[in-house]
């Protein structure tokens, strides 16, 4: 059972990555159904999945793709070639064959070694199906959020004394009959994120979107993601889209500065005159290669540290041992950062995730 608990888990992630709702609750309903089925039978698998998994009209064909392709070994619509496939998955459960058992009693811990070692390579030396593992156990990161207290108040057991509710309901029943108490309501603190998609960080500016579409899909109100190099470019309503490849296509056509200069300075500037990050978490990725002036930089800087409740510098070459922030912008920006974290794998972007839910 436990083989095919860890192999449907993973087909719903891959489902998840493409953009179909098979969320744990999902996941679990599944896992029930196929008690009750033949699971060496892919028809029965098939269904079962399809009716559990899916939640619109829209999933369907996305079903259908990721499930040849994860028990069949290719894009395509589902067929008969993929019999085999799901069988030599799923036969562990009914204990039929000794080659079969070993298969996946092998498979399990090999999957899981490998996914711990992407985790933590820097993603500017991976291959490209490597680096697309990445981008799929990126799209179901879960990203929380740190809290703030709003101006909006609640009611509550205790808290302020609401004189006004505690007066009207003493005008209605003629006597003070109990105090009514309210508290300040709590929101998600929002994230200010500029992704540096000049030339020297073109290597890690896919993957750091990616990121950026996985805290807007988990915060949508609270998160503002805008992309820097030579030009301040908003891109938050393209990576509202559900799919993060359809995400990442729609921002490339906005974009117009792909593998250009760094002028940070000026772009914050620009930021800091047309919006705000009061209060918010602003969050810088970038490797600090400064093609403007640094004391402009550091200018802008301080006014955006002014602002803002925290602000984190992710650069991906501070995932290394002897990394020294030596650059002009590293400089300049250096004394006004409440973090400086790396950002060059997987393993670190769940640890700034982490640092976004308890900042």
């Amino acid at each position: 059972m436990d083989e095919l608990a860890a192999t449907m888990t993973g087909f719903a992630r891959t489902l998840r990555a493409a953009g179909v709702a098979a969320d744990h609750e999902r996941t679990q309903s599944l896992l029930k159904a196929l008690d009750h089925l033949d699971v060496t039978d892919p028809g029965e698998v098939y269904w079962a999945g399809r009716l559990t998994l899916c939640a619109t009209p829209d999933d369907l064909p996305r079903y259908d793709r990721c499930f040849a392709a994860f028990f069949g070994g290719r894009r395509a619509s589902l067929a008969r070639t993929a019999t085999t496939s799901v069988t030599r998955h799923l036969a562990a459960r009914d204990g039929d064959g000794e080659s079969g058992r070993d298969d996946d009693e092998t498979a399990a811990p090999a999957t899981a070694s490998r996914a711990e070692v992407l985790r933590h390579r820097d993603v500017a030396r991976m291959t490209e199906a490597e680096r697309a593992e990445v981008h799929r156990m990126l799209a179901m990161l879960k990203s929380g959020r740190a809290r703030r207290r709003s101006r909006r108040f609640e009611s509550a057991h205790r808290g302020v004394l609401d004189q006004r509710r505690t007066i009207r309901d003493a005008l209605r029943k003629g006597e003070v009959a109990r105090l009514r108490h309210r508290r300040h309501t709590t929101r998600p603190r929002t994230v200010v994120l500029f992704v540096d998609v000049s030339g020297s960080m073109a290597p890690y500016a896919e993957t750091l979107l990616r990121f950026a579409h996985a805290l807007v899909r988990s915060e949508p109100r609270a998160t503002r993601v805008y992309s820097v190099g030579t030009r301040l470019t908003p891109i938050t309503a393209e990576l509202r889209h559900r799919d993060p490849g359809t995400a990442l296509n729609e921002v490339s056509k906005v974009v117009p500065d792909w593998s250009g200069g760094t002028r940070l300075g000026e772009e914050l500037k620009e930021f800091l005159a047309r919006y705000s990050a009061r209060g918010a978490m602003a969050v810088i990725a970038s490797d600090g290669w400064e093609r403007g002036d640094p004391e402009l930089l550091g200018t802008q800087m301080a006014r955006l540290a002014r602002q803002a409740h925290r602000v984190i510098w992710v650069n991906p070459h501070k995932g290394y041992a002897d990394y020294q922030p030596l650059t002009g912008g590293m400089r300049a920006a250096l004394p006004y950062l409440d973090d400086l974290v790396a950002g060059h794998s997987l393993a670190a972007y769940e640890r700034l995730s982490e640092r976004l839910a308890h900042a």
